[in-house]
Formats: structure tokens, C-alpha cells, sequence
């Protein structure tokens, strides 16, 4: 079983293609597209976070029902009461989880600092679709589909992106 993470699909969305210059002709070519990417490396067994704006659509169950893996949906604006309805395995706005004794702070929105920032908890996120800058001072990252070439990231990647930030945190043994 792996972990994996993902925001801002915009399944059923048309104008995201533009919006966030993706990839694609058609709604239906990115929708199967993400569909296809999705379940090329997520199995039904791992756990997938998906980070807000799942789908811009009315029925948002065409694409959740055929997408692998355990779905934990931390919402975003986007995501509408049908959305919020579809069987997920939790639905939050807000999540904090361990992985491997990472603690990881989850939520649509990027922040600034979070619970345990300054002690080198991670915070993941999606809504800004590439355009906020990357801090290497800050153990955060924008795990939506724009910025990850359209695949859910892995834990695993993302310990080693995590590596190369600069980030020092507090050593209250000192």
C-alpha cells in the first residue's frame, strides 16, 4: 500500500483548460487524461488525498466511481454537496496525518506557517495551480495535478523533494 496526493483535477471543467494552459483540446480528453494518469499508479489499495476541487461538474460520481484507491477529499472551493456526498473515505477541511513519522498538514489553501512549521511538519496543498512561487525555506508544496505533470505525487517523492529545501527546523534540545 503507497500514499499518494492530488488536487485540482477540475474534472468536467472546460474552461480550466485554459485557465490553467493545460495540455488538452477537450474536457473530455482531460478528464480521461487524468482518469488514465490516476489510476496508472494508484491501485485500489493505496490511499489518495485529494486536495480540493475534485470536479466542476453535476455529476461528479462519472469520475469518482473509476478512479483506484482508498479517496480522502480535504475540500476545496470548488467542491459542491454532491461532490462532498460520493464515498469518500473522509471528507475534511482541514486534515493532519503521520506518514513514516512525518506529520503533514493538509488543506486546499496554501498557508505560511501551520501546526509544527517550525518543527519540520510539511504542509501540502493545491488551489493556486502553479502560480505561487515555491519556497525553499518552507517544507510546503503544491501537490496539484498542474504541477505534477498531472499524476498524484507519492509519499516517497516527496520526502525527496522535501530534501533539497533549505529548510532547518528548531532544535529545542539547544
Amino acid at each position: 500500500m503507497n500514499t499518494y496526493f492530488t488536487a485540482d483535477t477540475h474534472f468536467g471543467h472546460k474552461n480550466i483548460i485554459k485557465y490553467a494552459h493545460r495540455p488538452f483540446n477537450s474536457v473530455e480528453e482531460m478528464d480521461e487524461s487524468l482518469i488514465s494518469y490516476w489510476n496508472t499508479i494508484v491501485t485500489p489499495e493505496d490511499i489518495i488525498y485529494h486536495l480540493g476541487d475534485f470536479a466542476f461538474s453535476k455529476n461528479p460520481e462519472k469520475y469518482f466511481y473509476r478512479l483506484n484507491g482508498k479517496k480522502i477529499l480535504i475540500c476545496g472551493n470548488h467542491d459542491s454537496q454532491l461532490t462532498k456526498q460520493l464515498q469518500w473515505d473522509k471528507v475534511r477541511d482541514y486534515l493532519e496525518i503521520k506518514i513514516n513519522g512525518q506529520f503533514i498538514v493538509l488543506m486546499h489553501y496554501a498557508m505560511k506557517v501551520w501546526n509544527k512549521s517550525h518543527y519540520g511538519a510539511w504542509q501540502l496543498y493545491g488551489h493556486s495551480h502553479g502560480t505561487l512561487p515555491d519556497d525553499s525555506n518552507s517544507r510546503s508544496i503544491d501537490v496539484g495535478v498542474d504541477c505534477q505533470q498531472y499524476y498524484p505525487v507519492a509519499f516517497e517523492t516527496l520526502e525527496k523533494l522535501m530534501l533539497r529545501k533549505t529548510f532547518k527546523p528548531i532544535d529545542h534540545h539547544e
